[in-house]
């Protein structure tokens, strides 16, 4: 990796930082201007609950794009499930309903 793709990568890295979601399963990196980004983003526990991880996504791939250096946004991102509130609170319906 050349000096400019891993100065790029760490300025990619910061700038998704800045947004609400857990990229700590998130593969960043920058060949010859193309920043890939691989892996899964999560809500951030107990914050956000009402964040669109899709909508969160595209403002992320839009900021990327617009960095100077940067040719093309490669993304193969999982996004995360459910919060653990929205699963117990399944899960405590789905009591309710054998009950």
């Amino acid at each position: 990796m050349s000096i400019v793709d891993a100065s790029m990568t760490r300025e990619l890295r910061r700038e998704i930082a800045k947004h609400p979601v857990d990229s700590s399963h998130l593969e960043v990196h920058v060949t010859h201007g193309v920043a890939y980004l691989r892996g899964r983003i999560d809500k951030l526990r107990g914050y956000y609950e009402d964040l669109d991880l899709e909508q969160e996504l595209a403002r992320i791939i839009k900021v990327l794009r617009n960095k100077p250096g940067i040719r093309d946004v490669v993304c193969e991102v999982d996004l995360g499930g459910p919060t653990l509130r929205e699963r117990l609170a399944a899960e405590s319906g789905l009591r309710r309903r054998r009950m």
